[in-house]
Formats: structure tokens, C-alpha cells, sequence
């Protein structure tokens, strides 16, 4: 009876009433696209806040701002390739490989050019790298968040 809207409080208003948001059935839930969009934010303002600030020459700079570009992007890629192959939606094989190799030479090169770097510090290049994977699995997890909303909304 205390949850009943029609009761009335000892001040005579309603008691606060707080409506269940209705989900459907495969649609994230809005704290786990909030979330993923956070981590996007949060990994890659980091990894550029670090970059401006960092003491290293410009080429330098690009060199790890296109590899942060490049292994989002290929991030991305990858996800939609393997989830059209997953749901029956026709990849090419070259597509699929292509995706693949990107991601991997990403990451490769992210982890040579730390590897490489004498300027950084040790504290750095674990901040540089841990800031990078957090932007692909977030780029990762928002693609995902995007079709799953899109599934949901083709199907009603």
C-alpha cells in the first residue's frame, strides 16, 4: 500500500513513483552505453592530453597519434566483420583477413614504438599503452552498443 500512487503522504502529495524503463530484449542497457562512452572519452582524451603534453618531437607526436587513429579504426572494423560473419551477413574472406591484420599491426606498432622510445618513461609508456587499449575496447564495445540498438529498433 506504501508504493500505492493513489496513497497520500502525511503532507498530502503522491510518494515519489519512479517508472521501470522498459528494455527491450537484446537492447543495452543505458549505464552500459554511458559506460562505454565514458571509457572512449575518458582513453582517448587521456592518451591525447599526454600526447600535447608530452616532451617528444612532432613526428613522434603523429607517429602515435596515427597509430592511436589507425588501431581505432581497425578496432572497429574487426568488430563489424566478425559479427556479419556471426549472423550469417556475407564477409569476404579478404575483408575479414584485412581487418584482422590491421588490428594486429596496430597494436604491433603501439608496442614497438613504446618498446623503442628512449625519451619515455617507463610510467609513461605503461600510460600510453594502457590508455590505448582502453580506446579500442571502448570503440570496440560503443560499435556493438550501436548494433545491438539497431537490431532492436529494425525488428519493432
Amino acid at each position: 500500500m506504501a508504493n500505492d500512487p493513489e496513497v497520500l503522504t502525511d503532507k498530502g502529495r503522491q510518494p515519489d513513483v519512479k517508472k521501470k524503463v522498459e528494455r527491450k530484449e537484446g537492447e543495452p542497457t543505458p549505464a552500459f552505453v554511458g559506460a562505454s562512452w565514458a571509457a572512449l572519452l575518458v582513453g582517448v582524451t587521456a592518451y591525447l592530453i599526454g600526447l600535447w603534453n608530452a616532451g617528444m618531437q612532432l613526428n613522434e607526436k603523429g607517429y602515435y597519434f596515427a597509430v592511436l587513429v589507425f588501431g581505432l579504426y581497425s578496432a572497429v572494423s574487426l568488430q563489424k566483420a566478425v559479427r556479419d560473419k556471426d549472423e550469417g551477413i556475407p564477409v569476404t574472406n579478404i575483408y575479414y583477413g584485412i581487418s584482422w591484420f590491421a588490428l594486429i599491426v596496430a597494436i604491433s606498432l603501439m608496442a614497438i614504438g613504446l618498446y623503442n622510445a628512449g625519451s619515455i618513461d617507463l610510467s609513461e609508456k605503461g600510460f600510453y599503452g594502457m590508455s590505448f587499449v582502453l580506446s579500442l575496447f571502448a570503440a570496440i564495445t560503443i560499435q556493438k552498443n550501436i548494433r545491438d540498438t539497431q537490431r532492436v529498433r529494425e525488428r519493432d
